[in-house]
């Protein structure tokens, strides 16, 4: 007999405000442990460094992460001046100190060359791994592994503020995925020739999300304790916190079938239409109602991608 997954059914995105000083992991554990979620996954590690919008997919949601992980990400970088270190942020030992002698027009200068597409080589105290094993831990053990190099793009990198008194700046950065915001910081500091570490990294967005709806893990606490404090079911305050998951497929194109068409799509058979689908991944609706992603076939058909397991138990 399978053995039941602990928790309850849970579907949908949470748009968890990340503090400082936790792993995105541990983050994930406590917001699923509060949801008393049966499945959850997180779509692109902060380091506990960081701050800033987590998004959650708990159940059906988990398998449409990748659109998320492939999205755009903007953050609030603050970065030191003066001081190199072995992580690129202030978790890291000091490797270096050197006088700053930086104007605000060098600063912009300098900050304008990141802007467009770009070759970086990921940090070696990222979570990518070598090997089948994470990149920071060979950096821990003072190991150098080779790294491929990743396209990256920086649509904008705007100076907010230069506290020439303090050695300190803070930018702006609407990026692609992957974009290591540490190392544009070295990088950055490099290019000055005086050295520079994150000393604050937030996340602001991800994608379209708002950043309105993003809540803290003390207040997904507060509500799981009013809830019981007037003897109501947890969900009564949680749930309505959710963003349906189809949220995280904006950018696809969209395809709609009629119910009996999409009993077929949810079955795995494909559809036939009579309009030409588009490559790539599709989000399909049937009857207004999402039920995965599909994709045309080799006949230009409709098949299923990723269909959502209650369709095809509402559908039996």
């Amino acid at each position: 007999m399978a053995k039941r997954s602990k928790g309850r059914p849970v579907d949908g995105i949470l748009l968890l405000n990340k503090a400082i000083g936790i792993s995105s992991n541990k983050a994930l554990q406590q917001a699923k442990s509060v949801y008393f979620a049966q499945k959850a996954g997180h779509t692109g590690a902060l380091d506990p460094l960081a701050t800033g919008m987590l998004p959650i997919c708990f159940g059906e949601a988990t398998k449409f992460t990748q659109f998320l992980l492939d999205t755009d990400k903007t953050y609030v970088v603050r970065a030191k001046l003066g001081e190199r270190t072995t992580t690129s942020d202030s978790d890291g030992e000091i490797v270096s100190t050197k006088g700053v002698n930086v104007t605000a027009e060098q600063l912009n200068a300098e900050i304008t060359k990141f802007l467009g597409e770009s070759d970086q080589y990921p940090s070696m105290y990222s979570a990518l791994k070598y090997q089948g094993k994470p990149l920071y831990k060979y950096a821990r053990e003072g190991i150098e592994v080779p790294r491929k190099c990743r396209k990256i793009n920086v649509f904008s990198l705007t100076l907010d503020e230069f506290d020439e008194a303090n050695n300190e700046v803070q930018m702006t950065a609407h990026v692609s995925k992957g974009t290591y915001i540490r190392t544009i910081v070295d990088d950055l500091g490099e290019n000055l020739g005086c050295g520079a570490h994150v000393i604050m990294l937030h996340r602001s967005a991800v994608g379209h999300y708002p950043v309105d709806k993003m809540v803290s893990l003390e207040q997904l606490e507060e509500l799981l304790a009013k809830a019981k404090e007037q003897d109501l079911s947890p969900s009564t305050y949680l749930d309505e916190l959710l963003l349906p998951m189809d949220t995280a497929l904006v950018d696809l194109p969209v395809v709609e079938l009629s119910k009996e068409q999409g009993i077929s799509f949810s079955h795995g058979q494909a559809v036939v239409l009579d309009i030409e689908l588009p490559e790539g991944a599709i989000k399909v609706l049937a009857d207004g109602v999402f039920i995965g992603t599909g994709e045309r076939n080799p006949d230009g058909h409709l098949k299923s991608k990723r269909g959502l397991s209650n369709q095809q138990e509402t559908t039996t």
